[in-house]
């Protein structure tokens, strides 16, 4: 009998394109389809298997497209619906996938459902769609919650008749553009599948999911005192309780309690569980899977972690993705959903990658372990731990385009930090240090099996911009905070093409590119990486190259005898490739018979050790 071909996403590369800062085709300093088109070629000769576009629907832009207007068709800012199907062909054509962003929890306040909204009576069904409340307090002057918007301020504001009578409220929990949508009425659930089968039938291969495990709030919309963050998680204000019942008592430990001993800070509590081992594991037997599946049968009945807030994680989400992945399933083609959830405990994470779920959902816990050999060990261990469990694939990042990028956290004092945005005031990395660190982490991260994802820019060792001044900032969490958090403009910037071009390829002497560059992106420019041997883009092209020759994607792992995270040296095999990497403060030496397959620095095959903060692909004959 023949093997059961290997569904694409299992072990795909994908690289994310952020559309305003990837490629100018026109020259007005934005990026757009017409110049993603053009570059395809360029991600081809890198070697990853799919793309992933953020939002480049119709928006006002007020948090960069994911304040979504129209999502059935292309903002001028990046082209036309003609653009896009050209760019899906063109993608195909050269052997490669297409994944959107879509943005089911709230839409902009310019889509015409909120317009209707805004006009209409208080029990209109127009405004049934959105999440509208009467105010507490005299006359309604008071939130009806104390919800806190992620991007900072109240998550509520309040509307005003035509004749400036203050009204109802509305529910917002990103910024005040943004309102949520309403998931408990089925007009919004009927017009989210059609929005997924407009793109499914246009021929794209999956759905990002934008905060996945926000669409559905908890009865009464009950108070809840912390402050959540972008991919870190939760924020307990000191003293505070975290979900009130509607006597006022706690849900979940008192306040004031200590978490348990083993628990991890805050910002660590994203998306995997903490101790235990994973063996090796990517592709998995049948009675294995059947095993995986009764396993994750159950999971969705886990009590909720004390501090996941009412607006997160509810466990009605899970039947919404279970109508989704029916729809999908009505196409050919292996057409995948990836989540964006920042959930925690892992039990609760595993329901969204159930069989009759979504494909992957984001490892947001490799990416907070930061430059530490034994954060990265229990990453790893918990990671394939867990997607072993329900038989799905782990996905592995280190950037995205709401975080600042690795390369630059790896140069703070505290690599393991997790800035929200840097800007002028603040340290700043060493940018060398973070250079050589972030080339090593890509090897530990792509010699892993499963799925990996790589953030725009980073196959050229691109650091943050982290002098942007706030005159510049575009980013409205900078503004909801008051400048508290820098924000993600840093990580937005425009890539380098052309050294000696104007804007780096972007732009023209009329127009700047949207957000200014440093000086210092010149020396990362493509044009002085592509055929360069040691430079940034050819080690990724390489290690890509050698990750796809020997299936490491749907490998196995083990951790190697050399593997000794206390002394920061990380170390492990999948299959006849064993990886080195040097995380300590000493050079080590290579294991003997070691042949090098991809360094991080070329001085490693020929001095036969391993300097700090590089790494190492070998074969050892073992």
């Amino acid at each position: 009998m023949a093997a059961a071909s290997v569904p694409w996403w299992r072990d795909a590369v994908i690289y994310q394109i952020y559309p305003r800062s990837f490629a100018d085709n026109n020259g007005d300093g934005m990026g757009d389809l017409a110049g993603i088109s053009a570059k395809i070629p360029y991600l081809k000769n890198l070697g990853v298997d799919a793309i992933w576009l953020s939002p480049f629907y119709v928006s006002p832009q007020n948090d960069a497209g994911y304040d979504v207007a129209d999502y059935r068709d292309v903002d001028p800012l990046f082209g036309t619906l003609d653009d896009f199907d050209s760019l899906l062909a063109r993608t195909h054509e050269l052997g490669m996938r297409v994944i959107v962003d879509l943005v089911p929890n709230h839409t902009s306040d310019r889509h015409e459902w909120f317009v209707s909204a805004l006009a209409a009576d208080p029990d209109s069904p127009e405004r049934a769609r959105y999440i509208f409340r009467d105010g507490k307090g005299p006359n309604g002057t008071e939130p009806p919650n104390n919800w806190q918007s992620v991007f900072g301020g109240n998550a509520w504001t309040r509307t005003t008749g035509p004749d400036g009578t203050p009204g109802q409220w509305y529910l917002h929990l990103f910024d005040s553009t943004q309102p949520d949508l309403n998931w408990e009425n089925p007009e919004v659930q009927a017009e989210m599948v059609s929005v997924l089968r407009f793109w499914l039938d246009r021929g794209v291969d999956g759905f990002r999911i934008d905060v996945a495990h926000g669409l559905v709030k908890a009865d009464g919309l009950p108070d809840w005192a912390a402050k959540t963050s972008m991919v870190a998680g939760n924020e307990r204000l000191p003293g505070e309780d975290a979900l009130l019942d509607d006597d006022g008592s706690p849900v979940g430990r008192p306040a004031g309690a200590s978490p348990a001993p083993d628990a991890r800070p805050a910002r660590e509590q994203v998306l995997e569980p903490t101790g235990g081992s994973a063996p090796g594991t990517a592709a998995h037997s049948a009675a294995g899977m059947d095993a995986a599946v009764q396993q994750a049968s159950g999971l969705a009945d886990t009590t909720v972690h004390p501090d996941t807030p009412p607006y997160f994680d509810q466990d009605g989400v899970h039947e919404i993705y279970r109508e989704w992945h029916k729809v999908l399933a009505e196409y050919d083609g292996d057409r995948m959903l990836v989540a964006e959830a920042w959930v925690e405990p892992a039990e609760r994470l595993f329901a969204y990658v159930r069989p009759d779920e979504m494909q992957q959902a984001f490892n947001f816990d490799f990416l907070l372990a930061g430059w530490d050999a034994e954060r990265m060990t229990r990453s790893i261990d918990d990671s394939l731990a867990a997607a072993a469990s329900v038989g799905a694939p782990s996905t592995w990042v280190l950037s995205n385009h709401d975080t600042v990028r690795h390369s630059s956290r790896y140069g703070l004092t505290d690599p393991t930090t997790f800035p929200k945005g840097i800007g002028p005031e603040d340290e700043q990395p060493d940018e060398e240090l973070g250079y050589a660190r972030g080339r090593a982490a890509t090897l530990v991260m792509l010699a892993l099996p499963g799925s990996a994802y790589i953030y725009q820019g980073e196959e050229l060792g691109l650091p943050e911009h982290t002098t942007l001044p706030a005159e510049v900032r575009q980013d409205p969490a900078f503004f909801r905070t008051g400048g508290e958090e820098r924000g993600r403009d840093g990580c937005r910037v425009p890539i380098p093409w052309r050294a000696e071009a104007h804007g780096f390829g972007w732009g023209s002497t009329q127009h700047e590119p949207w957000l200014p560059q440093p000086e210092g992106f010149a020396r990362y420019a493509v044009d002085r990486q592509l055929g360069v041997p040691g430079s940034s883009y050819e080690l990724y092209r390489a290690a890509l190259a050698l990750r796809a020759e020997r299936k490491l994607g749907q490998g196995s792992f083990e951790w190697a005898p050399e593997h000794d995270p206390a002394s920061g040296i990380l170390s492990y095999r999948n299959g006849t490739v064993q990886v080195l990497a040097n995380l300590g403060s000493s050079a080590i030496r290579l294991p003997a018979g070691a042949s090098v397959l991809v360094a991080s620095t070329e001085r490693t095959a020929d001095s036969g050790s391993l300097a700090p903060s590089t790494a190492v692909w070998m074969t050892t004959g073992r």
